[in-house]
């Protein structure tokens, strides 16, 4: 089933094998760790729970997604969610994937790099998400969605109060992250898979 309205959940649901498939995707500025949180994400679950990670490579960034069915996020209406994890690659020039990535999606998480160097970076990419998920008919204010805080290790941070006050669109979750030690990565997958549920069970 593709769901419902333009704007709202379009998980696809298999029936053969009672699976429902949910896409999320991760977004933001080149190297703002996207790509780490995935291969964290990947190498921190079981085989038998995920797919392969696919690479798709240019000469200057890369896009990455799998698929995974994790055992404790409960089912809906007796159907598992299998949940497929991509990534949009970082550079602008790339805007015309970025939108294909982000067509049939149920869930967002921004991340952004908390280095104050990378603060006009990270505004225009969020302006850039929100303009490309209105091009393919969502609004931001619709969806699952997650701010992860990226790099809070790094000597030259913005303070979270202040990255919040910058970044923050809808009152969604605000989630501190170290994803090259794996800080962070699993809440904020775990915030934003919580909140895709919510809504399939509402569709």
């Amino acid at each position: 089933m593709p769901a419902t309205d333009r704007g709202k959940v379009l998980s696809f649901i298999n029936f053969a094998a009672r699976e429902i498939n949910c896409k999320i995707v991760y977004y933001g500025a080149g190297l703002g760790g996207k790509t780490t949180n995935l291969q964290v994400i990947f190498d921190k679950t079981a085989d038998k729970q995920k797919g392969k990670m696919i690479s798709l490579a240019t000469e200057t960034d890369r896009t990455l997604f799998f698929d995974f069915l994790p055992l404790d996020l409960g089912t809906v209406r007796g159907f598992k969610t299998r949940f497929h994890l991509y990534t949009v690659p970082g550079q602008v020039f790339y805007d015309a994937s970025r939108k294909l990535i982000l067509r049939g999606v149920d869930g967002v998480v921004f991340v952004a790099d908390s280095q104050e160097e990378r603060m006009d970076a990270n505004i225009e990419s969020l302006y850039n998400l929100e303009e490309n998920l209105q091009s393919q008919g969502y609004e931001l204010a619709n969806i699952p969605y997650v701010l992860q805080l990226n790099k809070r290790d790094l000597p030259s941070v913005v303070p979270v109060q202040d990255l919040t006050s910058e970044l923050q669109r809808k009152s969604e979750p605000v989630i501190e992250a170290v994803a090259a030690t794996g800080v962070g990565v699993f809440d904020t997958l775990k915030a934003v898979a919580k909140q895709v549920l919510t809504e399939l069970r509402k569709s």
